[in-house]
């Protein structure tokens, strides 16, 4: 039996403040949409994964059956939750292939989502500090970004002054973002703004500035895998491989600059694809915070370690450069809807692979891969993602 497995169609709602939309209407949102793009009715569908962090944002912790709500016709269907901190959606992806793969489902449903916003910012902050082993259950005012802000510090002292670099790469993200129609942010920003704390963008933890930060969002995305296409509406993606690796949770005992699984997922991932990363055609990686998006891309090879400003200074990572990184504006403008995120890459990487991304789409794009982390690089996810027309 062949182990192919294919992104067949996708759903994404608009990410943001969505005070009118409840964590079940996200989810029947973007999982109807899914079905329908894919031209798959949902008696069809043999598998539920459900990607939701929560952690306390919401009452309500056993969600899976809210797919359910999108017809009666999946009734009986097998439906579970994944939870993998940040990297819960491309864990229910990589949970969705095994099972597409194995032959125990010819087609699942994946559906990623989180309802953030309308919440007191410390309940929030508390949740995903719960994602930290040092830091959860105690109080923050800044939450992650002073875990990132330490990396950033670290990286200062051994490499020199990076304030300027991760405003380059926010005022990238923003005019990214600004085009794709999903996303949370979508307004321009010069780099002298980004550069500038002020009023308007204040410093958070230093040296992040609110610029650096990716904002909290609600939102859900969707996709259909299976064994064979079925959309008459655009071809199918295929997955070409699909690799894990996981971190000691700790921060001592990881070199906070390392992302050391980070690395060794990658490395897996395009072992097992048989290509490199100067293969690719474009990356969506997890840029939590600008530093993230930084620090990601010396790990993935595109300049060596302590001179990741080079890949973006000599525009290896935009639109028009040798490998784009995050066309969609990445977490840091899309938005970061935890437990959808994951997903939303997946589905924005198979839009692009088959010219249908409706922001800043890659010309002739053919091969992506998708990095989605949780916590400080402790759960680490890579997909290669081919175009198959």
């Amino acid at each position: 039996m062949s182990d192919e497995a294919w992104i067949l169609g996708w759903g994404h709602t608009a990410f943001g403040k969505r005070p009118d939309s409840t964590l079940e209407s996200l989810v029947v949102e973007a999982g109807s949409a899914a079905l329908a793009d894919a031209e798959v009715a949902p008696g069809d569908i043999d598998l539920v994964v459900v990607a939701n962090y929560n952690a306390g944002m919401s009452p309500l912790g056993f969600v899976s059956s809210l797919a359910l709500q999108i017809s009666e016709d999946l009734f009986g269907v097998p439906a579970l939750r994944v939870e993998n901190a940040c990297a819960s959606g491309s864990t229910a992806v990589h949970v969705a292939l095994g099972q597409v793969r194995s032959g125990q489902a010819r087609r699942a449903l994946v559906i990623g989502a989180e309802k953030m916003t309308g919440l007191p910012p410390e309940t929030v902050g508390a949740a995903l500090l719960g994602a930290d082993y040092d830091m959860a259950g105690k109080p923050s005012a800044t939450g992650f970004t002073e875990l990132f802000a330490a990396v950033a510090r670290v990286y200062e002292e051994r490499y020199g002054p990076v304030g300027d670099t991760l405003a380059t790469i926010a005022a990238k993200s923003h005019r990214l973002g600004a085009l794709n129609p999903y996303a949370h942010l979508r307004k321009e920003l010069s780099e002298e703004f980004c550069a500038t704390a002020s009023p308007q963008n204040p410093m958070i933890s230093a040296p992040l500035r609110r610029t650096d930060c990716s904002p909290v969002s609600d939102g859900a995305a969707a996709l259909v895998i299976g064994r064979e296409p079925t959309s008459r509406a655009h071809p199918p993606v295929r997955v070409v491989s699909q690799a894990h690796a996981n971190d000691f949770l700790p921060g001592s005992k990881r070199d906070p600059l390392a992302f050391a699984a980070t690395e060794l997922a990658w490395q897996r991932a395009l072992g097992l694809a048989g290509v490199t990363t100067a293969d690719l055609d474009l990356v969506e990686l997890h840029d939590c915070f600008t530093i993230a998006e930084l620090q990601l891309y010396e790990v993935i090879g595109l300049a060596p370690r302590g001179q990741g400003r080079r890949a973006i200074e000599e525009g290896t990572v935009l639109p028009d450069g040798a490998l784009p990184v995050n066309p969609s504006g990445g977490l840091k403008s899309k938005g970061h809807p935890v437990g959808a995120t994951g997903v939303s890459q997946h589905a924005l990487a198979a839009m692009q692979l088959t010219g249908t991304f409706p922001g800043r789409q890659i010309p002739n794009a053919r091969l992506a891969a998708v990095h989605n982390m949780g916590g400080l690089a402790v759960a680490n996810h890579v997909t290669v993602l081919a175009a198959t027309e």
